[in-house]
């Protein structure tokens, strides 16, 4: 993993801040918007892509209309904390759709935070009863079920 050591000036900020809540712009539209001519923000644009700074591109999905409607925060304890019981769960839960996030935590009573996603309570008792409980290790689950979220975002704070 390269860590940027230089500071963003602000026509990188910009162009990070414009491609996480359009990721499709043209390099044109890119360009008029920063106010840079299109060729220093393509070479711009990849020496960011260069220092890791940009992951990747993905298509954000609209989960009610692919009939994911219920969506859930899981704590996970295990037994033991090993690096071998973390490995067996980690490389298990990548096998599974419905786990969108998974997160190693500490100050709660769990182990790892998920965030998941499914479509029905019916989903969600399968892949507690048939896939969670069944991860080696395991020892307890507890489940907080969103009702709303008002703040949504994927954008991460650039110039700040």
């Amino acid at each position: 993993m390269h860590i940027m050591t230089e500071p963003l000036d602000r026509y990188d900020q910009q162009i990070l801040t414009i491609l996480q809540k359009q990721g499709r712009l043209s390099n044109q539209e890119l360009a008029e918007a920063i106010r840079l001519s299109p060729s220093p923000t393509l070479r711009r644009v990849r020496q960011l892509e260069e220092n890791g700074l940009i992951d990747g591109y993905v298509a954000l999905l609209n989960a009610k209309k692919l009939g994911l409607t219920l969506m859930a925060f899981i704590g996970i304890s295990m037994d033991k904390h090993t690096s071998e019981r973390f490995t067996t769960l980690e490389s298990t839960l990548t096998q599974y759709p419905e786990v969108l996030e998974c997160h190693l935590i500490t100050g709660q009573s769990a182990d790892y935070l998920l965030k998941v996603i499914v479509k029905d309570m019916d989903a969600y008792q399968q892949l507690l009863l048939q896939k969670l409980t069944r991860i080696e290790g395991v020892t307890g689950v507890h489940t907080s079920f969103v009702m709303n979220s008002p703040i949504k975002t994927t954008a991460l704070p650039v110039n700040g």
